[in-house]
């Protein structure tokens, strides 16, 4: 039997880390789903004032990963002076904290959801295109959070307060709509942390006119196939062509993915497919026509489809194209001006977009592409 090393931790001291992903398998259908497995797990003084911050340690330390009690709350990492090291460093570290209070003051997600609910900060996926990257301070370890039930404690205060589903004529049947995937991947954390299983069996359990909703590249679903869901959890799959695999390092493949997507509907869970980020690189249009076709295969004769389809194209900042070229130096990812255009936020930031007449191009070819191969898909947003 492995044995866990437990650590208490006064200051920081550096360790060599390996620089991969360190994968275990686990058992979905007749496939293997490669988990995310972390070098070693912080846990702070705090986190471990909470039953949830102790389970996950406990479950870490039961799959042989060192875990690290810290002596206070301060994440403060000995990671190495090169910076492709300490990404890899940071990468390979899952830290348990406690959500302050400004994390249980939602904020609203346009356009897919009322409101953001966060569970976890930060992704194990190495993802070239990655949306946290300049979003998130720090190096990008994985924090999760211990005080699960103050987070899901303050969302009946949110309930029809949203402007996204709760006042829509198109999506009201939805209710208050609470987003858990703005800023990590939660399925990829669920062997560690069961945040998700417990977020979703909290909404079964709620009586309300709300939904929880999620979005995944990871397809260990089942943890959640026998929880009393009520319906009131969407799952989505985030996916793209295999084609472009390589800009989505540490994923589930694009295959079981929809997989995993056809059992959760097969378990009564409502789905989506979140097709991004959208690169109309050379061959996008076979690609994507090959993923959309492969989708209607895998959800072929399912009873009492509810399927929605959220389209995001491709776009970027400086910052977190600066971020990414030194996360990934050399990626393919084309993140040059050809074919883009500035568009400013409401905020006054800029980022950089397809220009309009790849954008037409684009939405012509997923509105016609799905309304032939999955017409019974509600098309949510295209951006």
């Amino acid at each position: 039997m492995v044995r866990s090393r437990v650590t208490r931790w006064a200051e920081p001291r550096a360790a060599p880390l390996v620089h991969r992903i360190m994968a275990t398998a686990a058992p979905l259908g007749e496939r293997t789903i490669r988990a995310w497995r972390p070098r070693r797990v912080l846990v702070t003084r705090s986190a471990l004032g909470f039953a949830h911050g102790r389970a996950i340690a406990a479950r870490a330390a039961a799959q042989g990963i060192d875990v690290v009690e810290l002596a206070g709350d301060r994440l403060n990492l000995a990671l190495s002076d090169d910076p492709r090291r300490a990404y890899a460093e940071a990468k390979n570290t899952l830290a348990v904290t406690v959500a302050p209070p400004s994390k249980r003051r939602l904020q609203p997600i346009a356009p897919s959801a009322d409101w953001r609910v966060d569970l976890a900060e930060g992704c194990p996926a190495h993802c070239s295109y990655c949306y946290l990257a300049g979003s998130l301070k720090g190096p990008p370890i994985t924090r999760v959070y211990a005080n699960l039930e103050e987070i899901l404690g303050v969302l009946p205060d949110y309930l029809g307060q949203g402007t996204i589903t709760s006042r829509s004529n198109a999506r009201a049947h939805e209710g208050t709509t609470f987003e858990a995937s703005c800023y990590t991947d939660p399925l990829a954390l669920e062997p560690l942390t069961g945040s998700l299983s417990a977020a979703i069996a909290w909404f079964g359990r709620w009586q309300a006119d709300a939904q929880l909703r999620f979005t995944t590249k990871f397809a260990d679903v089942t943890p959640l196939l026998g929880l009393d869901h009520q319906g009131r959890t969407r799952m989505r799959a985030s996916l793209n062509p295999p084609a472009f695999a390589r800009f989505e390092g540490g994923t589930a493949r694009v295959h079981d993915r929809l997989a995993a997507l056809r059992q959760m509907a097969l378990a009564g869970y409502p789905i989506g497919l979140t097709i991004a980020p959208i690169i109309a690189a050379p061959g996008w249009e076979e690609a994507y026509g090959a993923l959309i076709e492969n989708a209607a295969a895998a959800l072929a004769d399912l009873p009492a489809l509810d399927l929605t389809v959220e389209l995001i194209t491709h776009r970027f900042n400086t910052g977190s194209k600066a971020v990414l070229d030194s996360w990934y130096p050399g990626s393919a990812l084309d993140m040059t001006a050809t074919n883009r255009v500035t568009k400013r936020t409401k905020f006054g930031a800029e980022k950089q977009v397809y220009d309009a007449a790849t954008m037409r191009a684009l939405r012509s070819f997923f509105e016609r592409a799905i309304a032939d191969a999955l017409p019974s898909a509600r098309i949510l947003y295209w951006t």
